[in-house]
């Protein structure tokens, strides 16, 4: 992203809210995009994780009070050409002093797409004659892994250990590179991370690349990662699934992907959860749902009958009369605090004895003098 990208950028329209709007309003407009957008509820869509990420972009600016107000001034500034320069409306403007030229790189701090709103308005907004702020540090690359679980370890949560082979911390220098332990100032630099240079009317600047932007450099490099700080190498890392992860969630493990070079942060390890089906038990959210066998006389006469659960089973009461198909409520046996919902389903026979067949005539009989029609009042009768 060029400097004029990013400072057109409007985050209020990434927001969908006007540039007047309150701190409420841009709070409420943040939430509904978030959780419409979020990567978790929508894994493959590559759409609406960019528009996850772009609210989350804005609202880290003008949902914060003081970094809004900086925005909303240097929004005034380009719109009034006060910047002015390649670009900008109005062309760059020398300053006063000894002839120097007006840096880009001292509103920018450093590109803006890595730097942020830090260092957008470090210079412009009293950070004029202080320390340039250094480069920010490289960090690791971020990994992708999958992995397969029962139904009832995704239900009750579980733990599982993943076997993964990539840069991690060098094991004899720690992660440093440096075979004393320590790093030197880099020279170029005098440990700013940055070089300048002047271009006639203007000045420039950009990451040291003798240091990579990160001030230091190894000066006695480790001989086993020759001053990487990281070698390749397998490790297990103990994934920890919460109660109730759904089938296809991605999850998100902080500084557990491969590490930075000499000591710097590493990136995340994402876990994908594929689950697999149960034979008994179906999921509503965070209800279960269980089909229960059950016998004529049992919904005919009532009684009490077992329902199975995650852990264990419960006893239910069947009233006298019940229909095939009724489904009855347990409380709290669910996943979390969902509830089981049991399904009653008569089971018929395949084979009757001489004894049961003659005692079924004898019942359908009863039943027709009765009076009893299981088809009044329906429309084929």
């Amino acid at each position: 992203m060029d400097q004029k990208e990013w400072a057109e950028k409007d985050y209020y329209a990434d927001l969908g809210v006007s540039s007047s709007a309150s701190a409420d309003e841009i709070r409420k407009a943040y939430r509904k995009l978030a959780r419409e957008n979020h990567p978790d509820l929508k894994p493959d869509d590559k759409e609406a994780e960019e528009r996850f990420k772009r609210a989350a972009e804005a609202y880290d600016v003008v949902g914060d009070e003081k970094k809004r107000k900086q925005y909303d001034e240097f929004r005034r500034m380009l719109k009034n050409g006060g910047l002015g320069g390649s670009g900008f409306p109005g062309g760059f403007r020398r300053t006063s002093g000894q002839g120097q030229g007006f840096s880009a790189s001292d509103i920018f701090g450093q590109q803006a797409g890595q730097g942020g709103f830090s260092d957008l308005f470090g210079d412009i907004f009293g950070g004029a004659g202080g320390p340039r702020r250094q480069a920010r540090p490289r960090r690791g690359a971020d990994i992708e892994t999958r992995i397969t679980i029962s139904f009832r370890e995704a239900a009750q949560g579980t733990q599982i250990p993943v076997q993964l082979t990539g840069e991690a911390p060098c094991q004899r220098c720690h992660g440093s590179g440096s075979a004393s332990g320590q790093a030197a100032t880099c020279q170029s630099c005098d440990g700013t991370g940055y070089q300048s240079e002047n271009r006639g009317a203007f000045g420039f600047s950009r990451p040291c690349p003798d240091c990579g932007g990160t001030g230091e450099r190894v000066t006695d490099p480790c001989s086993n990662c020759r001053g990487t700080g990281t070698e390749t190498r397998s490790r297990t890392i103990t994934v920890r699934i919460p109660a109730g992860v759904a089938d296809g969630q991605r999850l998100r493990l902080a500084g557990r992907g491969e590490a930075g070079p000499n000591g710097k942060p590493s990136g995340d390890l994402f876990v994908t959860v594929e689950v697999t089906a149960d034979p008994l038990f179906r999921r509503s959210g965070d209800n279960l749902e269980v089909t229960v066998p059950v016998s004529f006389a049992d919904l005919a006469l009532g009684g009490t009958i077992s329902a199975p659960t995650l852990e264990d089973t419960v006893r239910l009461k069947v009233p006298a009369g019940t229909r095939d198909g009724k489904t009855f409520r347990v409380r709290g046996q669910g996943i979390k605090n969902g509830d089981l919902l049991v399904t009653v389903k008569v089971a018929v026979p395949e084979k009757l004895s001489d004894e049961a067949a003659e005692a079924l005539k004898a019942y359908a009989r009863a039943e027709r003098e009765s009076g009893f029609d299981p088809r009044a009042g329906w429309e084929g009768a």
